[in-house]
């Protein structure tokens, strides 16, 4: 009998329940998505490290120009007709859509330590979807797995939220007998139903361990963020960088390999290989002005959030 016909026998931090995620809506705090609440060196602070646009502003009206205002919203048509300086006003638009894309794929059943990948992607997304609520946007998401996809349209509504959570969790579940798909179609197949909801200025929040940065999955992702803004968050477990100090033997249930821990040079090859890769890849996003986020299984994940988003 496997674990997933045992009710109440999912091992917390392996497995993720729908009261662990919610216990993620009072740590949601400390930190926003909104680029007009960013220091200048924070991750997403500036032009350079992103082009977050914030919510944007509506036009609202007309009116004499005050001094303080700034010039250059003065509207030198109307001042041109009327002989006076006037100036253009403008309103926060009120909303900012928001698509958390979630991996629950095979590769992210995987922690050595502490937590799982597939628990901390699932706080990740509990902690963003309940700010972004907080922040008074709608919010939706995806759940990609072994099994299929979940969508759960945006909506400004904690009950929203609720369903997306309750799809990671089922989707998370299922990853104990579920068989692993190809990664990068899985993921290319779900970029392509993002295409499909996001319509310009939404906030695309995408985490996922990224286990391989093919060209294929980079074109989709800059496409998306032509007319939106895209956030990756990569999380990762530490011994998928760093090999313990010991002869170990890995297997992917098909095939086992004996890996000798203890040859210093493949260890340092080892993490020079996870390092390059990675650092390729945020140089490539970087081109395109997408923040990468990088999260570990070890730390709590609202703490490291947190620190990512004051980070100089």
């Amino acid at each position: 009998m496997t674990l997933m016909n045992k009710p109440g026998t999912y091992p917390k931090n392996i497995f993720v329940s729908l009261n662990d995620l919610l216990k993620m809506e009072h740590l949601s705090k400390g930190f926003s998505f909104l680029a007009s609440k960013q220091k200048v060196r924070s991750l997403l602070g500036g032009k350079h490290a992103s082009k977050l646009r914030g919510r944007g502003l509506d036009f609202e009206e007309v009116r004499h120009y005050v001094p303080g205002d700034d010039i250059r919203n003065i509207d030198w048509k109307v001042t041109a007709r009327t002989q006076k300086t006037h100036s253009r006003v403008y309103s926060e638009e009120k909303e900012k859509p928001t698509l958390i894309v979630v991996d629950q794929s095979k590769s992210m059943f995987f922690g050595s330590q502490k937590k799982t990948k597939s628990v901390v992607a699932a706080e990740l997304a509990a902690l963003t979807a309940f700010k972004v609520l907080k922040e008074g946007d709608r919010v939706g998401g995806i759940v990609f797995a072994d099994n299929g996809i979940d969508i759960v349209y945006p909506k400004r509504d904690r009950k929203n939220i609720l369903r997306f959570l309750e799809k990671i969790v089922t989707r998370n579940r299922e990853l104990i007998d579920s068989k692993p798909i190809e990664f990068d179609k899985a993921l290319a197949e779900t970029l392509a139903k993002v295409k499909n909801i996001v319509t310009h200025d939404f906030l695309v929040v995408i985490i996922s361990d990224f286990q391989r940065y093919r060209p294929e999955l980079i074109k989709f992702i800059t496409r998306i963020s032509r007319h939106n803004d895209v956030i990756l968050a990569k999380v990762y477990d530490p011994m998928e960088k760093s090999i313990p100090k010991k002869k170990l033997i890995a297997g992917n249930g098909e095939k086992q390999l004996l890996i000798d821990g203890e040859n210093a040079s493949l260890r340092q090859e080892f993490k020079d290989d996870f390092d390059g890769e990675f650092e390729k890849f945020k140089v490539e996003m970087k081109k395109h002005r997408i923040p990468v986020l990088s999260v570990n299984t070890v730390h709590e994940t609202d703490v490291q959030l947190k620190e990512l988003f004051k980070r100089t």
